[in-house]
This record gives C-alpha cells, structure tokens and sequence, in this order.
C-alpha cells in the first residue's frame, strides 16, 4: 500500500466518521519561537487549549513536520528523519475516549478492501497511563484486544503536557508486534524495536496548575472541555504496510537512495557507511524538496540555515559516495516524482524549487574544494585526538561558506575537536565590528549617551505624515557626542526637537532636508537619522545667526524633496508587487533603498531576469502607475494586519500595532513606516535602468522614477536620434545597423589578425635560411615586430623548430605586442641533450627585456617592458648557446 494511499484511506475515513479535512500547514510555524511545525496538533494548538473557539467540533488532518535537533543522527539509525507526516484526528469538547479508541481500532483492523489499512488484530497492543483504569475498560468495551496486551505505564511515556501550566492528560498507544525475529517477547515494555508505537491517543482533560517536569506536575482539576488529540505516523505505518524493514525504504523515500546508489556506482545495503550516506541524501533532499516549497530560501540564520545545512550535507554525502559533478539536477527531481502524488504543488512549483535547490549546490560547490583542503591541511597539522583552533573555524565559515556545524562534523570524522568557543568569540567579535561601523555611518561614530540622557526625557512626536512645516522647541544639540548649549554660524552639530516634521532615515527611505528657523537664525537639515530608537536626531548647518536649547523654532521639510522619496518609495510597493505577480509570491524583499528620483529594490530569486522577464515586471508596475491606485493607511494590531493579508518581511520586528500602507486593495499592502504618494499616477513613469546579481540567491534591481525617469528617457531619446542621423537610417532600424557594423568589423579584425599569422608564419622559411652554427647547435633568432597575440610567435618558433634538420635545434623569436615585447624560445631534444634547456633560455633573453618568463625544456615564454632590447636578447640567448 503505497504512502499517499495510507494518507487518503485516513482522511476518509475521518472524513465519513463527520470530521472536517483540514489542511496541512505549511511546515514553516506560525509561532515565531519554532522554526518548524514539528507535530500534527500545532495549527490546532488555540482551539486544543481553548485560547480561540474551534471553527468545526472534529477535524482530521496530514501535517508535514520537520525536526531537527537529531539532524546529526540522520541515516546512522532508521529511527531518525528530518521531514514527517502526522496523521491526526482532534475533536474539541465533542467525543472522547470512547470513540478515539474505536475510531483507532476501527481504521487499523478494517480490511484493505473495506477502506481500512487491514492490520492483523492479533499483533496490535496498548500501553495505558497506570493511573487510568478508566481507558483500559474502554479498550476491552470497544475493541476485541485481549486484556494481556494492554500495558501500563508512567507519566514518561503515556501523560502529555505543553511543558507549561495548561491543559494534559493520559495517554494510550498502539503498539504492532512486528514478530520474534526482530526480539524478545513480552509487548512494547519489553522491547520497542520488535512492537513499534505506530498511534498515540491523547485524552486532554486535566487543568495542570504547576509543571516542573515530565512527570513532576501538579493538576488542579478538569478541563471545562475534554478534548481528544490523536497521531499516527504516517512513515511508520508505510514501511509496515509496505513489508520493508524501515522508513528509509518506503516508496517516497527509497528512489532517491536508489538514485544515490546509481550514480554513485556502489549498492545499497554493502557497506553501513555508504548506507549511512545514502540515508542521508535521501532524507536531506525529501527534506529540502518541501521546505523550500513552503517558501524558505537558503541563508545563514533561522529556517534558512536549516535549510542550508541539509542541502550542503546531502551534496557532501555525495562527495563522499565518489560523486564530484552537480547531484541535486538528478535527485531532487526523483524525489518530486514519489512525493507529488501526495503534495501535487510540489510538481506545479518545481521550477522555482529546483532553481532555489541547484544555486546553493553550484554556490556550494565552488567552495567545498577549497574550505575542504584548508580543513583537512588543518588536521593534519593537529593530529587524531587535537583540536582546531577558532581561527581555521571562522576562515571555513567566513571565506568558505562553511556553517560550524559542518566544521565540528568534518572534524569529527577526523577525530579532532573544534574550538567553538573561539570560533564564536570571532564571531561575536566580526558582529560588534559591523554594529560599530554602522553606528559610525549613521551617527558619525559618536558617544550616544548624550542622545540617551535625551530620549529619558521622552521620545520626539514625529508629525510628518500629515504635515511638512510645524512648531517646535529645540530639546538639545549635540556635538561631537557631547552636549553642547549654543551652536554658532558655520556649525555642523546634531538637533533634537520636541516634534519634527522631518522624515529620519529608515526602511530604505533616504532622511528628509529643509530649513528650521528661528528668532534671527536659520540652520540648514543635512539629514536626520535616530542614533536611539525614538529619538530622531537633525543633522544641521548653521547658516546664520546662532541658536541654542530651548529656543523655538519653525521646522520646515524642503516639500520637492520629500515628493520625489515619496514617489521613489511608493515606486518599491508597486516594483515588489509586480516582481511577485510576474515571479511567483516568494521573489520577496532583501533590502531597499528609496531615495529623489531613484529606487533600489533587493529581492530572492536564484536566476538573472530574461529581458522578457525584466519588461513584464516594469509594464506592471507602469500600468498600476496608469491606474491611479489609491494609496491609503491605517494602524492595526500586527496579528490582525497579517490576517488581513497586508505583507510582513520575515525576520523584521515589528511593534504590536503597525501601519499599514495599501495600494489599490489587493494590489499592494504592506506594514510600512515610510512616506508615499497620495495615488499611484502621482509616482510618475519607473524606468528600470539594471537588474543583477548581488549575492547567491539575491538580485538588484535598480530604476529612476518620475522626472528623473522622464529625464533619462529623453536623454535616450536624444542619443537615439543622433545615432540615426549618423546611420542614415529610422530610430527602429538602429540596433539592426549597429549590428551590421559590429558584425564587419569583428570580420576585419579576424582579417587582419589572419593576414598578420600568414605573415608571421611566411618569415618561417627565411627564419630556417638564417638559422646559424653556435658551438655545434644549429641556432635561429628572428624579430618579429608587431604582432597579434603571444600565441603568434608560439606558433612561429615551433614550426620553425619543425623545419630545421640538425642534431641540436635552439629556435627563438621576439615579437610585439600592443608595444610590449614577447619571447618565445623552443629547444629540441638534441639541444636539451647538451644542457640547453628552454625555460633557461628565456630567462636569459627577457633579463635583457627587463622582464622575466620561463617554461618547460622545449618551449618556454616570457615578456618584458623594452621592445628596443630585441636584438640584445636574441644576442644573449646565443652567448648562452656558445658558453653551454
């Protein structure tokens, strides 16, 4: 019975036992403290615990699960795997016991052809809490299993809790005795390899008021609602159900070791340490095959590091099955094969998967070779039982793209510690590093206490959004990080004002500029950035009169200035938008910058953008210009503006109420802090001027917005018209005649360089006239003059070389090369009989070029900076000759 049959035959029979099919959720978790979802009740955890009401009374779902604390077990066990399915039913306050137990044993025992998984009833056991008298009765009413394979056990194995105070209650497991030949008799408390858990029944009913372990807990009474949560692994029962020996065998895993193996060229099941590997490869690959369909991308931090870690492992289990060249084009997709008929997406978006997937094995690659000889050079100089020092840790991580976690493995299978202390020393160190260097960029490398001492007196009212000029105070100067009373004309010093109209720099969006003013002063905003949260900071020029705390002011944003960032930013809404329409929802934002007149957008994405690509992406955002979208904002809870579908970049924090900035409904809303345009057609045309890589899975697109676009339109539109006046041909017909002319002039280059190679190789008969008698060694010494390449006078000397009848041939040539000399010298091997060598030679004649080369005994090349020295090297090559 293959998996994804398992899979429906439980979902129906829930489905027709009146339990709504919900979902999987994705395996990415909603909880921000859990990387992954790692159990099938996760989506249902508000309704279980009674935080939210339940939308239905029973549900049944097939939840994808990833857990990763025992990666490093991963294929040297068959009990360990990253990716899981579990199935689960729930009811919330509506059946309990009773009726789990019959539903398990009703699916279980059910023939195969009745729609049950036919499991002999005779090899099914139960474990019960032994406290719980209650649940053993209810298996003896509701099922036919005998009462001597019904076990009782602790709180270890059969009592759940959230390890928090909350809802818990027993536990009942099924267990199936796979038979003597793999242990000893006597049911799961004997041996747990011979009867396997394949369902656990979880009867939520008590109230804990403390928990401090385990089994070290308090309960304070009963639920008001007994709720049933249910799970049965899904791997567990496909290799029983399959008639294999694990779940590494079953039909959506074992094509991938068999793919492993074939390319490989070693069997499956010769040798544990190639079956670790394989095990591994197949486990890893499954694994990333759908969490990036779930939309992670590989990095170095979070899911993505998780993500990264099991791809760069199972390319490096390849490595160490013998296979050097790309392995995921193969496996990853084989594994889409077996897993599509369960999770259908999964071959709609193998396209963008697979792009993801390939990028960091060819990322990877270019720098396992490398990272691989330093750590093996490593240790080697430390020996079996050492230790390698931080530093060799933080080089694989920082220039190879090492993670440490495959530093301490590799290491390991060497059987040498790593110092991670050390290692995370520097890399505590690299951060404060980056954190100082950005301070300084922002704040001019200056102390912040003074800034602090301020913001203790409250934070600054931005009022910006709704206005440009506004009444203010002056709270405080800064200067050189200290604090300071009066700044004079001249002045360049930090202002803090009780409330500002100005824009501080953030979110990519460049700082506002304008004017604040005073009784018989006026200072000019440079920029304005907050070296402390809340406290925007105006970097200002004194331009006369002098001021001082506690003066009143007028503080006036230069309103053209703001207009154009707002375009420029409301232009990244429209160029994200667009990007996700035309690339599919994961091309999301990495980075921006939005400044008058320009935007620059960052976004994931493995692969450059075709021209066709590039054009679609800004027509869309063009036309959303043309439709005058309106732009609107409100304030929401976070919780609440996510459901809302308004976007939130992964890995930002956010406060607990944020803005939300919505660009014709559905088009665009996003949690933004930034200024923007009142309607789209204010944004002006968006002219993309670049798109390119900028880091593995990360590209740039660049573009001028509004007047600045017009104005670089029509600076083309310029170039374009005089280069048809000059071609004599219709601005449509440029590119084509521009060709034309590259395409003949590549021609009458291949001519000349043609014509010139005849002539080198027609001085070849004369050269071979010339050829003259040095101490026995029949000698040739040609210059050349003005030549195309190097390769020219190799292909000179040696034909020379070739025509020469003697004992002992010395053939050498200089020619010239965009005004710089180059030496080729050939010795056959009657000359290298006497002690002449090639390499030797050159070094002779390029001393005299003031330059230096060398080579093999029978061809050897070099080149120098006087081409004037010509006949003195050729002279000296012969003296070398003569002296031999």
């Amino acid at each position: 019975m293959r998996t994804a049959e398992i899979r429906e035959r439980w979902l129906r029979f829930f489905e027709e036992n009146g339990h709504t099919v919900v979902p999987s959720a994705s395996v990415i978790s909603s909880d921000p403290s859990i990387l992954f979802n790692i159990a099938g009740m996760v989506q249902f955890i508000p309704f279980l615990t009674g935080r939210e009401p339940a939308p239905f009374p029973r549900a049944t779902s097939v939840q994808k699960c990833v857990r990763t604390q025992d990666i490093e077990e991963v294929g040297k066990t068959t009990r360990h795997g990253t990716f899981f399915q579990m199935n689960g039913n729930f009811s919330f306050g509506d059946y309990f016991k009773a009726d789990a137990i019959r539903f398990a044993w009703q699916l279980l025992t059910r023939p195969e052809d009745q729609g049950g998984l036919g499991f002999d009833p005779d090899l099914l056991w139960a474990t019960v809490h032994r406290e719980d008298a209650e649940t053993v009765d209810l298996w003896l009413e509701e099922t036919s299993i005998p009462r001597e394979r019904i076990q009782f056990r602790g709180s270890e194995d059969n009592f759940w809790h959230t390890g928090q105070p909350g809802p818990g209650g027993y536990c009942s497991e099924i267990y199936y005795d796979r038979g003597p030949a793999y242990g000893a008799e006597g049911g799961p408390e004997a041996d747990e390899d011979r009867y396997i858990e394949i369902w656990n029944l979880v009867f939520m009913e008590f109230e804990l008021s403390a928990v401090r372990s385990k089994t070290d807990f308090d309960i304070a009474g009963d639920l008001p609602a007994k709720n049933i949560d249910t799970g049965m692994g899904l791997e567990r029962v496909a290799f029983l159900k399959q008639g294999v020996e694990n779940m590494y065998e079953i039909d959506e895993v074992y094509p991938v070791i068999d793919e492993a193996a074939r390319l490989s060229g070693r069997a499956y099941g010769d040798r544990e340490e190639d079956d670790v590997r394989m095990r591994v490869v197949a486990d890893h690959v499954r694994s990333a095959l759908v969490i990036i369909g779930d939309g992670v991308r590989p990095g170095n931090e979070g899911r993505g590091y998780i993500l990264r870690r099991l791809l760069r492992r199972a390319v490096r289990a390849m490595r160490l099955l013998g296979v050097t060249e790309p392995v995921l084009p193969h496996l990853l997709p084989r594994s889409m094969d077996v897993m599509r008929a369960s999770y259908p997406e999964l071959e709609t978006d193998f396209d963008r998967i697979s792009r993801i997937a390939y990028a960091e094995e060819t990322a990877f690659l270019r720098t396992l070779e490398s990272g691989t000889a330093l750590l093996t050079g490593a240790v080697d100089r430390v020996g079996a039982g050492g230790a390698l020092s931080g530093d060799i840790a933080f080089a694989l991580h920082d220039t190879h793209g090492f993670p440490i976690d495959l530093t301490l493995e590799m290491a390991a299978e060497h059987g040498v510690r790593v110092d991670e202390e050390g290692f995370r020393t520097l890399m505590q160190e690299q951060r404060d590093r980056a954190r100082a260097d950005a301070r300084a960029k922002k704040g001019g490398g200056a102390d912040l206490s003074a800034y602090s001492q301020l913001l203790e007196e409250g934070s600054t009212e931005f009022v910006g959004y709704d206005v440009l000029t506004a009444d203010s105070r002056i709270r405080g100067l800064v200067a050189d990080g200290r604090s300071v009373e009066v700044a004079q004309p001249g002045d360049t010093v930090d202002l803090v004002l009780d409330v500002t109209p100005f824009y501080a720099e953030s979110g990519g969006q460049r700082a506002d500029r304008g004017l604040i003013r005073g009784d018989g002063f006026t200072a000019r905003v440079l920029d304005v950035q907050a070296p402390v949260k809340g406290l925007p900071a105006h970097r200002i020029e004194v331009v006369e009169g002098s001021l001082a705390t506690g003066a009143d002011v007028s503080a006036e944003v230069d309103r053209a200035h703001r207009f154009a960032a707002a375009q420029a930013h409301s232009a990244t809404h429209l160029v994200h938008s667009a990007l996700r329409t035309v690339l599919g929802p994961h091309a999301v934002q990495a980075g921006s910058l939005n400044q008058p007149g320009y935007m620059r957008f960052d976004y994931a994405f493995p692969e450059a953008l075709s021209p066709a690509l590039r054009e679609e992406i800004e027509d869309a955002a063009n036309i959303a210009v043309r439709d005058d979208f309106e732009v609107s904002y409100e304030y929401l809870p976070l919780e609440e503006a996510k459901r809302s579908g308004a976007l939130a970049l992964f890995g930002e924090k956010y406060p607990s109420v944020v803005r939300v900035v919505d660009i014709g409904g559905p088009f665009s809303r996003e949690l933004c802090g930034g200024t923007h345009i009142g309607r789209t057609a204010q944004v002006g045309p968006i002219s993309v001027l670049s798109e390119a890589s900028i880091g593995s899975g990360t590209r740039r697109i660049e573009a001028s917005v509004g007047l600045e676009a017009f104005r670089g339109l029509a600076k083309e539109r310029t170039i374009l018209q005089s280069l048809s006046e000059m071609l004599k041909v219709p601005g449509a017909d440029v590119p084509g005649r521009v060709a034309g002319l590259l395409d003949r002039l590549k021609e009458a280059e291949r001519t000349i360089a043609d014509l010139a190679r005849e002539r080198v190789l027609a001085a070849a008969a004369d050269a071979v006239a010339q050829a003259r008698d040095v101490a026995g060694v029949r000698y040739s010494a040609t210059q050349l003059g003005e030549v195309t390449d190097a390769g020219d006078v190799r292909s000179f000397v040696t034909d020379v070389r070739n025509r020469i009848d003697a004992d002992a041939v010395v053939v050498a040539a200089i020619g010239t090369v965009s005004g710089r000399p180059s030496v080729v010298i050939a010795a056959d091997e009657g000359a290298q009989a006497r002690g002449l060598r090639a390499g030797d030679l050159v070094k002779t004649a390029c001393a005299q070029l003031g330059g230096g080369g060398g080579g093999k005994p029978d061809l050897a090349q070099g080149g120098g900076q006087d081409a004037g020295r010509s006949a003195a090297a050729l002279d000296a090559v012969a003296t070398a000759i003569a002296g031999s």
